[in-house]
């Protein structure tokens, strides 16, 4: 190779990247998730290459899962390896942005903080933060029911009633072991979900276990979409006359978090 193609070797590798960082806007567009993704030809267009081109390329993003190609429609959309690559860096994300607004939290509370996610059929804590170590309980890592938590009624914004019934079924009970908590119906769970959407935060009094009462804000990614959500829970006797005045603060704390996510500051926005 001679000192001038060697020379121009990062600029090449940089303008291949930008092509393929091109393909993959095209199919990440309104257009590409409407029609659930796009042909060669319509990617050249809106990318103003040759089909040839944009051909090689998408199979070589293929054959590195960033794409994938419907073997029927042979429309080409963005593949699983790119979306976990992009979860991964969210979760990475979240837990970094959200720890220093849980800790302002938690000295302005003077109650322990938690931030919980989905994870299948279940609330997941993967954060707790405290300025008094005696109130800390030892749940990172621990899970606990949907439905009869505010955490899980926030989690669940985004979904639909058919959502809910593909998830729960119709089972009588969804918490049998939680005689205390007030949803026990799929149509229970979805106007507690929707009480929590038009409040700005969930509640819950004694329905986890006795004397445990807590509340939860979602924390939206820059799609708007409930990634997590920041919870306070405690004994009733302390925080139930409290639940109101913590939700407001909680909901603020989350709303900072969603900001720095991407989502535009505002007022909680219901799905």
């Amino acid at each position: 190779m001679n000192d001038a193609l060697r020379n121009d070797e990062p600029g090449r590798r940089g303008r291949g990247l930008r092509r393929d960082v091109e393909l993959l806007e095209a199919l990440a567009s309104d257009e590409a998730r409407r029609s659930g993704g796009l042909g060669v030809a319509r990617i050249a267009r809106m990318t103003g290459r040759e089909k040839s081109q944009v051909s090689r390329s998408l199979r070589a993003l293929a054959e590195e899962q960033l794409v994938e190609r419907d073997a029927d429609s042979l429309l080409y959309r963005l593949g699983w390896r790119l979306f976990s690559l992009v979860a991964r860096g969210l979760d990475t994300r979240l837990t970094t942005t959200a720890e220093p607004v849980m800790r302002r939290l938690a000295v302005q509370t003077e109650e322990t903080v938690h931030l919980c996610v989905l994870r299948d059929d279940a609330v997941l804590t993967v954060r707790t933060v405290s300025g008094h170590s005696f109130r800390t309980s030892g749940w990172e890592g621990r899970r606990a029911p949907l439905a009869c938590t505010s955490a899980g009624r926030v989690l669940l914004a985004d979904a639909t009633p058919d959502e809910l019934y593909v998830r729960f079924g119709t089972v009588e009970n969804l918490v049998p072991d939680h005689p205390g908590s007030r949803v026990r119906t799929v149509p229970q769970l979805w106007q507690a979900v929707r009480e929590a959407a038009e409040r700005g935060w969930a509640e819950t009094r004694d329905e986890l276990e006795p004397d445990l009462s807590g509340l939860a804000a979602p924390v939206r990614d820059y799609r708007g979409r409930v990634m997590a959500a920041l919870t306070i829970s405690g004994p009733t006797s302390r925080i139930g006359d409290r639940l109101g005045s913590l939700g407001r603060e909680t909901a603020g704390a989350a709303r900072a978090v969603s900001a720095e996510l991407g989502w535009p500051p505002g007022p909680a926005r219901s799905s």
